[in-house]
């Protein structure tokens, strides 16, 4: 099975900084405190379970986690959390998707109009980039000496995943969005780790920017991430590995 990659290397994603850990942590205890405000446990909330399995893939500590399910009840009481979606453009003609979560609509569109405004980008209506991507779930799994390709290969074919893709220090196991709750259990229950795990926009082609632009970009990326309300970003732009924030 094959595919086209884009997944960075390993290395690269266990580099973050503390201060983009902790901000990716900020963001991840949101998602799990809105998830569990109407149901807190995970075996009968199926978009519970993911996102602790995508937090437990980006290296939140299970105590936090816990704390945030625990929380999420008081924390949330009084606030209506809206999942809003924005689409637009960077330099060169780039396609950003931008997924919030929020409980205050005016403050966010201002803020993300405002990162994209300055650095070269525009906001677009609705459908305007999400056309060229795909909604699709990954999870990535460390390629090792005791985890072979076979073997993997027969988990993710067993598990009912689409595509298997092999990488020279990682395995990337597609699903469709309605599937990957399954995959993912299942892949657990085999006792496999992931370094991620969510249903993420796949863009179906990637563009290359000339250095400057991509400086540009990768501003535009930073400053959208900066925003309390942005959960994730989603782009089609091809960046260096030590440069990928997706």
């Amino acid at each position: 099975m094959s595919g086209h990659s884009k997944w960075h290397n390993i290395q690269a994603k266990k580099s973050k900084t503390d201060a983009a850990r902790g901000r990716i942590f900020t963001k991840l205890g949101k998602e799990l405190a809105v998830a569990a405000k109407d149901n807190p446990n995970p075996d009968t909330n199926s978009k519970l379970a993911d996102i602790i399995a995508k937090a437990k893939a980006a290296n939140m500590p299970n105590d936090n986690i816990q704390r945030c399910i625990k929380k999420a009840a008081g924390d949330l009481q009084g606030k209506d959390f809206m999942e809003l979606t924005y689409e637009g453009y960077g330099v060169g003609g780039s396609a950003v998707i931008i997924k919030t979560l929020t409980d205050n609509k005016n403050r966010t569109v201002s803020d993300v109009s405002a990162a994209m405004n300055k650095n070269g980008g525009s906001l677009g209506n609705m459908g305007c980039v999400s056309y060229m991507f795909d909604t699709k779930g990954l999870i990535v799994v460390e390629r090792t000496l005791e985890l072979d390709e076979d073997t993997m290969t027969m988990y993710a074919l067993d598990a009912g995943a689409d595509d298997i893709v092999t990488n020279d220090d990682s395995y990337e196991v597609y699903t469709t969005e309605e599937t990957f709750s399954d995959v993912r259990k299942y892949l657990e229950e085999k006792g496999i780790e992931f370094i991620e795990a969510e249903v993420k926009m796949i863009p179906q082609n990637y563009v290359t920017l000339s250095p400057d632009k991509l400086e540009t970009f990768r501003k535009m990326i930073d400053r959208l991430e900066e925003s309390d309300d942005v959960q994730e970003i989603y782009h089609n732009v091809d960046m260096p590995d030590d440069e990928e924030d997706e």
